[in-house]
């Protein structure tokens, strides 16, 4: 029988560093919904793009569960995130 901590791994071991922050992302952006908070929710997208893109390539290497396919395309994602939170941002109210 596994440990708990053992079968935490081998689960994670089909996913990478892109692949939790798109789940961090998406379940974040859920959170910040009911605060009807276009500025929280610009917030929340700048802070996963600077992420997205500061990290190294080689921690985003796809893996057999990964959601998109290749370290560029989780770096064109956060730069469209960099993209879309200042206008997110901006159309909040203060």
């Amino acid at each position: 029988m596994l440990a708990p901590l053992q079968l935490i791994d081998s689960f994670l071991l089909n996913y990478n560093v892109g692949d939790v922050l798109l789940l961090s992302f998406v379940l974040g952006a859920v959170g910040v919904l009911p605060t009807r908070s276009l500025r929280l929710l610009g917030l929340h997208t700048l802070g996963i793009g600077v992420v997205l893109l500061i990290l190294p390539t080689a921690t985003m290497e796809p893996s057999t569960g990964s959601v998109l396919t290749s370290a560029f395309q989780y770096k064109l994602f956060g730069l469209v995130l960099l993209v879309i939170a200042p206008v997110l941002f901006s159309l909040g109210r203060r």
